[in-house]
């Protein structure tokens, strides 16, 4: 699962498509229309009826496609075509302008989906992690990682505690190998930034990098990025007072977006944070599929933190006629989670998220669009 090195366009061209397979239930299963049990794209054990195979099958072929998008544009472009999408006064306008395409077609590309084989150095790269990793010197993680190995605090105990807790039952992340991997970069990182430390819900932040990442130093430097530039600031303190204030926030958007979901809510007395406070800690990671997960974060790194109160949006504008007719709030988050848990079409997330799109000033925007 984890690997380093370089490898040639034909290489990684015949790795992406051989990691995308057809997924092809049982005739029995087809008939009876059961639940099937099937790995993902990142080893994790997803359940699901043949409707919903027939839906990841049907997201794995667009991904294909836009593979096949991204390698011509690499190929008629150049390799780093999406580096150039940033304009600066220095630049003659025929070249601001050819900076401007590059960038509306980059927003669109990534809304779209990033190709599996090509999302670890286009998330470093536009993320800002590969420049953050640039100022410092080439050894900084493994002499930080050295140094820290044997101490002991309770930041230390704390991730100790969580990793076997952390996607139990994975087939890399679940192992001595995983486990070692993730404690290194929650560890690394609980020195780097004090004040955060380390705060339940990262486990599982980090521990996708790395499946994506493919090394423990870049799934470093990624989550690096994400605390300290593009996420609220203060998410991960003692006092999740970043993480107060997206509640805050979203809920005053849910009111002004879903005045019936908010109203229909309030007066069931149901805190919206329920639900929410796991969607922002974990950045979606243990609620929705990785696959989209993974989606969501594409334009994570790429937009800005906005996109996650977008698609909590989107989660209750999807369920805005059933969530009026429950009377509980045990039957609020039953469905909410039901729809999360099945949610293997990313482009129905996020073609409701684009149509629901609500803004959050403090955050940064790459794009140019």
């Amino acid at each position: 699962m984890m690997y380093g090195g370089t490898q040639s366009k034909i290489d990684l061209a015949i790795e992406y498509q051989a990691q995308i397979p057809i997924l092809r239930p049982s005739i029995r299963a087809r008939r009876a229309n059961i639940t099937v049990k099937f790995q993902d794209l990142y080893g994790f054990t997803v359940e699901g009826n043949v409707d919903d195979v027939n839906v990841l099958n049907e997201v794995r072929e667009k991904v294909r496609e836009q593979g096949r998008a991204w390698w011509a544009l690499e190929a008629s472009k150049g390799v780093n075509w999406y580096l150039q999408t940033r304009s600066s006064t220095t630049l003659k306008s025929s070249l601001k302008f050819s900076v401007l395409v590059n960038g509306m077609t980059l927003k669109k590309l990534i809304r779209k989906g990033i190709p599996p084989s090509l999302r670890p150095k286009v998330w470093f790269a536009l993320s800002g992690a590969a420049k953050k990793k640039s100022t410092v010197p080439e050894s900084y993680y493994n002499d930080l990682t050295g140094a820290v190995e044997d101490k002991v605090t309770p930041a230390t105990k704390q991730i100790d505690h969580d990793l076997p807790r952390t996607f139990p039952g994975h087939p890399w992340l679940d192992t001595r190998e995983g486990h070692a991997a993730l404690r290194r970069v929650l560890v690394g990182y609980s020195f780097r930034d004090s004040d955060v430390g380390y705060c339940q819900g990262l486990n599982y932040v980090a521990a996708l990098l790395l499946l994506v990442m493919k090394t423990e130093e870049d799934a470093f430097w990624m989550l690096a990025v994400l605390l300290e530039d593009v996420l609220v600031n203060d998410c991960y303190t003692n006092n999740l007072s970043g993480c107060h204030v997206e509640q805050r926030v979203f809920k005053d958007q849910l009111t002004k977006k879903c005045p019936r979901i908010a109203a229909h809510l309030e007066a069931m007395e149901f805190d919206v944070s329920l639900v929410c406070t796991e969607w922002f800690l974990c950045l979606f990671s243990k609620s929705l599929p990785s696959e989209t997960t993974l989606r969501v974060w594409d334009v994570l790194f790429y937009e800005g933190a906005k996109v996650l109160f977008n698609v909590a949006l989107a989660i209750f504008k999807m369920n805005e006629e059933e969530l009026l007719t429950a009377h509980h709030v045990g039957d609020v988050i039953n469905i909410i989670q039901r729809t999360t848990h099945h949610l293997f079409d990313p482009d129905e997330l996020l073609t409701v998220t684009t149509l629901s799109t609500l803004t959050f000033s403090h955050q940064r925007d790459h794009s140019v669009v």
